[in-house]
């Protein structure tokens, strides 16, 4: 049986103090290619105060940012193109970044071919480890990092990535009841094979938030 949505509780509007008031976190999503109003949507639902990420300059002033899915390739390309490669490296050293689907290889260190990475995980991804657009699907788990974990969320694979491996920093922090790992963090960096996005659960949302907030606060 799934997850009972009208059971969960209202979401927290997500603030932080700034002077002597009190503003909506602000969390940039990477606008270059893939499903980043998606993102947008769930976290405006959230309170936060969302920016689309294009050019070095929009990460100005954020404290978090997601990489959303898509087409990893395009979107490394995009970011050599607009220069952002560097500047999120820096960012990534600071701040939380979730990369969710091809997010996710942007993260990784070694993917197993030749094309821009951020190289920001100590982790080794496999590209659509899951098969073509057709072998596409879901699954419902219990998730046991994020809020009422008793309650099954529903997971969406789209051409998805696995983690292979991790090392150094990076633990795996959910898998598949095969053994597969589907989700990886490194401190404040966070990684995801699926897509919260495309649900209307906001608790991955909710734990990313809480990432960036332990980053900005004070």
């Amino acid at each position: 049986m799934g997850a009972q949505r009208s059971a969960y509780p209202t979401p927290k509007r997500w603030q932080c103090a700034a002077g002597k008031g009190v503003l909506p976190m602000k969390i940039g999503v990477l606008a270059l290619q893939g499903d980043f109003r998606e993102h947008r949507i769930s976290l405006e639902k959230l309170g936060a105060d969302v920016t689309e990420v294009r050019l070095p300059q929009h990460l100005d002033g954020l404290s978090g940012l997601i990489i959303p899915g898509g087409e990893s390739t395009a979107i490394g390309k995009l970011m050599t193109a607009y220069d952002l490669l560097e500047p999120l490296r820096a960012f990534g050293q600071a701040h939380a970044i979730w990369g969710t689907c091809a997010g996710a290889i942007l993260l990784a260190k070694n993917v197993g071919r030749d094309q821009p990475l951020l190289g920001l995980m100590d982790m080794e991804i496999e590209r659509n480890a899951f098969g073509r657009q057709i072998d596409s699907f879901e699954i419902e788990i219990n998730v046991p990092f994020i809020a009422n974990p008793e309650q099954l969320y529903h997971l969406t694979f789209i051409r998805g990535p696995i983690v292979r491996r991790v090392w150094g920093e990076a633990r795996a922090v959910l898998t598949l009841p095969d053994g597969r790992i589907i989700a990886a963090r490194q401190g404040k960096l966070f990684a995801t094979s699926f897509h919260p996005e495309l649900t209307n659960d906001l608790r991955f949302h909710q734990f990313f938030l809480e990432l960036a907030k332990s980053e900005s606060t004070g």
